[in-house]
């Protein structure tokens, strides 16, 4: 029988009770529950829903075991140290994959740049916003055919710059690498106390939908899953994964008409989805706004990243009735840059929290991994800190309570930013054990203090 009592938990502030865990299911709680069954000692700890991460790219979390990281890299000497050691560490004529990578640092790469960084390997190099590879020549030799898509760069010769914009689902046809062993994500989601994952990826297919849906059956990848599309999605018989809104990506430099982007809020709509839209950029948010002014807005619309968001649009945002899903963990990581990038008007645009939930927006958090740390609680405090790495503030006006900062990752996987998720019977048991009771969790908000995750009644972690 899946029976399971957890003995001696706080739920709700409340100490010493007791939970069954039956099918899946809480069952019951109470004081010294009777009845025979498996046992686990909670050790007074707070038992609180699991953590739903609301934008995560999977497949490109797992790849990242075996890539270069090159966020924290300065300067060009250090960018060409990184990739002269990772090339030594692989065979001449291996695929070397980085990721991370910001203007910044060197300038936009070309294939001419990169063969002077790696000359006998193939390289591609991912740029910060996942928007961008940029390859040298061995790879664009392994990777072009005499007909060049259009997301592939060109120079006023024709010649190919090495720059791909927007192109993942053509690389990966090119390069036919095996995809990602995804049991590593799993492990360290399930750690954290992540149950429930939205996948947010334009370039999902049923191919790449079928290698997550593999992964949840196996039991690599345990979490429920969530999936976005860019193009049509069928939900499977046996449940391995839910459809979720069709994802629009817009991208500054490359903008479609509003006709155009009317359109496609109007095709989701014909698959009965509603709809999610990459707005990193205020100009890519008022191109979104005005589009959903003229087609309509329904449940389940959703704005990603919200980067910036000026005070007047807030209430539009509201009016509209919009949830925004953004990535606290941004201003931590990436904060210093965009202070120095963006004039100080703006500073408190940067990631909104706050005075969205204090106009009705819907909020929610996520980490947007691989392109932030896919860890919830380093999430959650800097959505209560909002401090970059060097200490300096941004819009301090926006901080949120560590309490809020939980519950924006407590709302249920449809409805982000809606009503955290309570503990009580006959909801899933999708559950997190804390080691310490919920007011000192709050006041550390660290990973360290998950004693035990739970999805389905059953011990993951």
């Amino acid at each position: 029988m899946n029976c399971l009592i957890l003995r001696n938990v706080e739920i709700g502030g409340r100490p010493g009770l007791d939970v069954r865990l039956h099918s899946g299911m809480v069952a019951e709680i109470g004081v010294r529950l009777a009845g025979s069954a498996r046992e686990m000692d909670g050790g007074g700890g707070a038992l609180i829903p699991g953590l739903i991460d609301h934008h995560i790219h999977l497949l490109a979390t797992a790849a990242q075991a075996e890539t270069l990281p090159l966020e924290q890299v300065r300067c060009a000497d250090e960018l060409a140290a990184r990739i002269n050691a990772w090339a030594a560490a692989h065979p001449p004529g291996a695929w070397l994959r980085a990721s991370g990578y910001h203007e910044r640092i060197a300038g936009l790469l070309s294939r001419d740049e990169l063969d002077r960084l790696a000359p006998r390997h193939p390289i591609r190099v991912q740029h910060q916003t996942g928007s961008l590879w940029m390859l040298n020549s061995l790879a664009l030799g392994l990777v072009l055919t005499n007909d060049m898509p259009a997301c592939v760069e060109r120079d006023v010769a024709g010649r190919a710059t090495g720059r791909v914009w927007r192109g993942d689902v053509w690389l990966r046809g090119r390069i036919g690498n095996a995809p990602p062993a995804l049991g590593g994500v799993g492990a360290r989601l399930a750690a954290f106390g992540v149950t429930a994952v939205t996948d947010a990826s334009v370039t999902t297919d049923e191919v790449s939908a079928g290698l997550l849906a593999d992964a949840r059956q196996s039991g690599a990848l345990p979490q429920r899953l969530l999936l976005m599309s860019g193009g049509k999605l069928e939900a499977p018989l046996d449940g391995a994964y839910a459809v979720g809104p069709v994802k629009i990506v817009l991208d500054e430099w490359n903008l479609p008409g509003l006709d155009e982007l009317v359109a496609r809020i109007a095709n989701a709509r014909l698959q009965g989805r509603a709809v999610a839209v990459h707005c990193v950029t205020g100009v890519e948010l008022a191109l979104t706004l005005a589009a959903f002014e003229e087609a309509g807005s329904r449940a389940g619309d959703r704005l990603e990243h919200g980067g910036v968001i000026g005070r007047e649009e807030i209430a539009v945002i509201a009016r509209l009735g919009l949830a925004v899903v953004t990535q606290p963990s941004f201003l931590f990581e990436r904060g210093d840059r965009y202070l120095d990038e963006n004039d100080p008007a703006v500073h408190g645009d940067l990631y909104r929290c706050a005075s969205l939930r204090a106009a009705g927006v819907p909020v929610a958090a996520s980490s947007d991994a691989p392109y932030a740390s896919c860890d919830p609680w380093a999430a959650m405090r800097a959505a209560t800190r909002r401090r970059t790495r060097s200490g300096r503030s941004v819009g301090a006006e926006e901080i949120v309570s560590a309490t809020t900062a939980l519950d924006m990752f407590l709302g249920a996987a449809e409805r982000p930013g809606g009503a955290a998720r309570t503990v009580r019977v006959g909801e899933q048991a999708d559950l997190v054990l804390l080691r310490t009771g919920l007011s000192d969790a709050l006041a550390v908000l660290d990973a360290e203090l998950v004693a035990a995750t739970f999805i389905g009644g059953a011990v993951i972690l």
